[in-house]
């Protein structure tokens, strides 16, 4: 009986930014991180990285200081729940639109 691998057949995808299409722009509420407060920004060590984790649509980066890809964020709040330190806070999106105008 011939040997078999198991292990070779095995599907890496890698889930990224972009999947879905553009989808930043109908975002009601934006992402705002405050260094300040972030814990991989503070340490400069990756500590924490926790909205890297919960992100759904992987638009966090793993960088330090961590930054949002607001392009594909749809501003669903799940990074900001879940830091541990409080450093994401979600604000409306027509604030910045009253900005830029």
């Amino acid at each position: 009986m011939a040997k078999r691998n198991y292990c070779e057949m095995i599907s890496r995808s890698q889930p990224g930014p972009g999947d879905g299409g553009n989808t930043g722009s109908w975002r009601v509420k934006r992402p705002v991180m405050d260094h300040g407060k972030c814990i991989p920004a503070k340490t400069g060590k990756p500590s924490c990285f926790t909205c890297w984790l919960y992100c759904p649509d992987c638009v966090v980066s793993k960088t330090i200081p961590p930054a949002i890809n607001l392009d594909y964020c749809k501003g669903c709040g799940i990074c900001a729940e879940e830091c541990p330190a409080g450093a994401i806070e979600m604000v409306d999106e027509a604030s910045f639109i009253a900005k830029e105008k």
